[in-house]
């Protein structure tokens, strides 16, 4: 098994709230595309670019997971499409991992 496919790779320690349209309070926002929250938000690709958005997951993941300055982390829709499908698997993956 390739390290991608374990439940547990690149999850971060901070719970995961996918399909989020807005953070919660003190949480960090992870959007794609439009971005209404500028002050809590890090942008997988403002241009809507899955191939960006694939490339940015991991390290935008690593740079909110910080439990001193969020409760969690809200991610925006990512379309079920192409590349978007390997990034919901991936964010699905983390989502469990974090409520273990």
């Amino acid at each position: 098994m390739s390290p991608g496919q374990t439940d547990r790779h690149y999850a971060p320690n901070l719970r995961l709230r996918m399909n989020a349209w807005a953070p919660q309070k003190d949480e960090a926002f992870l959007a794609f595309g439009r971005n209404e929250h500028p002050d809590t938000t890090i942008n997988l690709s403002t241009s809507v670019s899955l191939e960006e958005a694939a490339k940015n997951l991991f390290q935008f993941l690593h740079v909110l997971d910080n439990p001193f300055r969020y409760s969690g982390i809200a991610v925006a829709p990512i379309p079920e499409e192409g590349l978007g499908v390997t990034i919901n698997d991936r964010l699905r993956r983390a989502c469990k991992s974090s409520f273990s």
